[in-house]
C-alpha cells in the first residue's frame, strides 16, 4: 500500500475519515482540503491520528504567524538574498513534478549572514516553498494528475568547509526542521550530484535534521549522474549543464536569465560571494544607552507592556556582541497581574534563537486586542554572564505605541567555540 489516495487500506480508510472529522474546524483555513493534502499530514505521522491532527493545527498557527498565505505578493526578500542566495527553480520531470535546484559551491553563508538576519533567510524559504506548492497546484490543474511533491537537484560541487561554520550550520538546520515540521511529504526524490570528499562529514552533521521519510528519498549519485538525471527529466527541461538540452534565450547553458510566467522566481541563481558593502555590522551606527542588566546563564530578561488600545503596534529592535539570543513575546492569559509561568500565556511571537550578534533585529506586530505583553530575551547557551545594555522609549500615536532597545554586549568567562575542522 503506498498509503495515497486509491491505495488504502480499510483500516486508512477509516482514519483518514476520523482525521478528516477530528479537524473540521480548521479545514477551511488550510491550503487545500482533499484528501490528497490531508494524507500528507497522516504519512508524516505513521497514520497516528492524534499525532497528524496535532502536527497541523500547529502548522496553521506556523501560516498565520508568517503570513504564509500572501507571503509571495506582499514580502519580498533583502536585495542581498535576491542576489546571493544561489539555486531556483526549472523545469518539470517526467511525471509534472517540479525542479529546484540548490547549488551549494558559490553559496557565500558566512556574508549572507552577516548582511541579514536568519529570519529572512527563513522567510526566503518559506516563500520559495509557497511558490512551488503553488505551482504544484498549477501542475495539477494542468496534468489532471495529483502533483504534490518536486524533485530536488542538490549540486555539491564546490562544497567546503566555509559551508559548514558553525553558524551557517545551526541556520540550516532551523531551515530543515521547519520544512519537515511544515511541508511534510513535499519532496519526491532528493538528487546529489558531484559530491566532494568533504560531503560525508557534511551530511552527518545534518541528518539528524531529516525524517527517516525524508532519507529514503535521498540519492547519491557518482560519475554517471547525467544519466540517471536523463532518467526522469526530459531532456528538453534539463539545462544543458546538468545533461540536458535546455538554455536560456540567449544560450546561456546554465539558465540563468531565463524568464517564467509564475509567481515567485524565475531562473537559477548562481550566487557568489557577497561583498562587505552589504554586512551590517560595517555600516552599523553606535548607539549609546544608559541602562544595563546583567543575565545569567539559563535566565531570562522580560520587559512587560500593557495594550491598552487595539491595533497598537509593538516594536523591538536589539543586537547582541558574541553569541545569538533567544527572544519571545507572549500575551498574559490571566487576570489579576499575579505571576504566570511563559508555558501558560498565549504565543504571540514564538521563541526562536536570533543571530542579533551578526544583524541587528527589528521588527514589529500589530496587537489585534488590548492585554499585556512580555518581551522575553534568554541566554540560553555559553558559560558566563550575559550583559545587556538596554534602554526603552515609549511613543503613542494614533492609538500605536512603539518600543524601542537594544542589547549591546555579552561578557563571556570561557564560551567561545573552538573546533579542529570547523573554521571560525
Amino acid at each position: 500500500m503506498s498509503r495515497r489516495v486509491g491505495d488504502l487500506s480499510p483500516k486508512q480508510v477509516d482514519i483518514l475519515a476520523e482525521f478528516r472529522e477530528r479537524i473540521e474546524d480548521i479545514l477551511p483555513d488550510l491550503p487545500a482540503q482533499h484528501d490528497h493534502y490531508l494524507l500528507r499530514w497522516l504519512r508524516a505521522r505513521s497514520f497516528n491520528v492524534q499525532k497528524a491532527e496535532a502536527m497541523l493545527r500547529k502548522h496553521l498557527e506556523f501560516r498565520k504567524h508568517m503570513k504564509a498565505d500572501s507571503i509571495i505578493a506582499d514580502w519580498r526578500p533583502p536585495e542581498v538574498i535576491e542576489r546571493y542566495v544561489s539555486g531556483g527553480m526549472c523545469g518539470y520531470d517526467l511525471e509534472g513534478s517540479p525542479i529546484w535546484y540548490d547549488v551549494i559551491g558559490p553559496l557565500d553563508p558566512k556574508g549572507l549572514l552577516l548582511s541579514c538576519t536568519k529570519q529572512d533567510f527563513m522567510r526566503t524559504k518559506i516563500r520559495d516553498t509557497e511558490m512551488l506548492r503553488r505551482e504544484c497546484q498549477k501542475q495539477t490543474e494542468k496534468l489532471g494528475v495529483n502533483v504534490e511533491a518536486i524533485t530536488l537537484i542538490y549540486d555539491c560541487e564546490g562544497l567546503g568547509l566555509k559551508h559548514l561554520w558553525k553558524p551557517a550550520l545551526e541556520a540550516y538546520g532551523e531551515i530543515l526542521t521547519m520544512f519537515e515540521e511544515n511541508y511534510p511529504e513535499g519532496l519526491k526524490r532528493v538528487f546529489l550530484i558531484k559530491t566532494p570528499k568533504l560531503f560525508p562529514m557534511a551530511y552527518n552533521l545534518v541528518k539528524q535534521f531529516l525524517s527517516e521519510e525524508t532519507r529514503h528519498k535521498i540519492i547519491i549519485l557518482g560519475s554517471n549522474w547525467q544519466e540517471v538525471l536523463l532518467k526522469h527529466i526530459d531532456p528538453e527541461q534539463l539545462p544543458v549543464a546538468y545533461g540536458g538540452t535546455l538554455t536560456d534565450p540567449d544560450g546561456d547553458p546554465r539558465c540563468r536569465t531565463m524568464v517564467r510566467e509564475r509567481e515567485g522566481g524565475s531562473e537559477i541563481n548562481y550566487g557568489g560571494t557577497v561583498p562587505r558593502s552589504y554586512y551590517v555590522q560595517d555600516n552599523m551606527v553606535k548607539v549609546q544607552y544608559d541602562n544595563s542588566v546583567t543575565i545569567s546563564r539559563g535566565s531570562a530578561f522580560t520587559l512587560e507592556y500593557d495594550i491598552t488600545t487595539p491595533s497598537s503596534i509593538l516594536r523591538w529592535q536589539f543586537a547582541s556582541d558574541g553569541a545569538d539570543i533567544g527572544f519571545g513575546v507572549f500575551m498574559r492569559t490571566q487576570e489579576g497581574g499575579g505571576a504566570q509561568k511563559v508555558g501558560d500565556m498565549l504565543q504571540v511571537v514564538p521563541s526562536e534563537r536570533y543571530n542579533s550578534h551578526m544583524v541587528p533585529e527589528d521588527r514589529s506586530l500589530t496587537c489585534p486586542e488590548p492585554g499585556t505583553c512580555e518581551y522575553t530575551l534568554l541566554r540560553l547557551l555559553s558559560e558566563g554572564r550575559l550583559i545587556i545594555m538596554a534602554g526603552t522609549e515609549r511613543m503613542e500615536w494614533h492609538h500605536t505605541m512603539c518600543l524601542m532597545y537594544l542589547i549591546l554586549s555579552y561578557s563571556f568567562r570561557s564560551s567561545h567555540y573552538h573546533d579542529s575542522i570547523l573554521p571560525n
